[in-house]
């Protein structure tokens, strides 16, 4: 499923480029209502505006929910955008939302342009940034904070699941010797822990990848999603869509695990000699395979060459 990528980016803003725009807004085709449980810079939720739908957006970001709306201000004013603020994971509390139901859901994982570029929000590992990467007031601890006080092997942890490093206890163990002589405080102190347990030829591919994965702990970004779900599922009406993009492999795996159990006529264990479960299918799969941005696309904005976008649709 292709759609020109001249169109696209149209959508974006100072804050924020949306990725795989136009391919959104045709997943959606028809949609009379949807949750943007990611609103970021308002990109996604402009589109689909556009395109005719009402649009409730939920965010975990003050500076994004601001920004945003003043962006769709005019739709605000004529009742077809409105804002929460919050984190979508946690929509079961989410009270502006009790009993909300949705033809489309939409979910763009990973951190905004506006967050990656503001140095005060500290997601970047340029020199001198304070290391905070929390997405929104409800985290419980910035990086610092989990970078000076978690077990060895916590940290460990999160580098081999998030990062994919093979030396993760190597890393945990260089943090761990280096803060309990000075706590972590800026990208740098991180950089040299990192230089220094896998050697001074790392660079900024290894510094994104390790600093994505200790962004990825502090906000619980994988745990939400899992949460969270189900529970979007739950709010969809017959025969609506749900959309999500990944830009972690970790995220994309959960997402399409999810999808293909919603799928399938039967969940039980292999071998069980009879079915216990739901026995039929929640609904099916809308991509086979994930869709990726175009060229044009992946040239106009880099964010956009990780992504993986997925799509379900609920049994009518």
């Amino acid at each position: 499923m292709t759609m020109p990528d001249a169109a696209a980016g149209q959508w974006d803003s100072d804050y924020h480029a949306p990725v795989l725009a136009a391919e959104v807004v045709q997943l959606f085709d028809g949609a009379k209502t949807v949750l943007d449980g990611t609103l970021g810079g308002g990109g996604h939720s402009l589109a689909l505006l556009a395109r005719g739908a009402d649009v409730t957006s939920v965010d975990r970001d003050p500076q994004a929910v601001s920004a945003a709306r003043e962006r769709l201000a005019s739709y605000e004013a004529a009742g077809r955008f409105r804002t929460v603020l919050g984190n979508y994971a946690d929509i079961a509390h989410l009270h502006e939302l009790d009993g909300a139901r949705f033809d489309g859901i939409l979910l763009d994982l990973g951190v905004s342009s506006h967050q990656l570029d503001d140095p005060a929000r500290g997601f970047s590992f340029r020199e001198g940034v304070p290391l905070d990467m929390r997405m929104g007031t409800d985290a419980e601890q910035d990086a610092a904070t989990l970078l000076n006080t978690a077990e060895e092997v916590e940290l460990a942890a999160i580098f081999r699941e998030y990062a994919d490093e093979r030396r993760a206890m190597r890393l945990a163990r260089e943090i761990v010797r280096r803060r309990a002589n000075r706590p972590f405080v800026t990208s740098d102190d991180l950089v040299g822990a990192i230089r220094g347990a896998l050697g001074p030829r790392t660079g900024p591919s290894d510094f994104a990848r390790l600093f994505q994965a200790v962004r990825i702990a502090v906000n619980d970004e994988i745990g939400g999603l899992e949460r969270a779900l189900d529970r979007l599922r739950e709010r969809l009406n017959p025969g609506g869509t749900m959309a999500v993009i990944a830009y972690h492999s970790g995220e994309d795996r959960v997402v399409k695990n999810a999808f293909r159990d919603w799928s399938a006529a039967c969940v039980c264990p292999p071998r069980q000699p009879a079915c216990t479960c739901r026995g039929h299918a929640l609904g099916s799969l809308v991509t086979r395979k994930s869709m990726t941005a175009s060229p044009e696309e992946a040239d106009r904005n880099p964010r956009s060459r990780s992504a993986r976008l997925r799509a379900w649709r609920s049994a009518p």
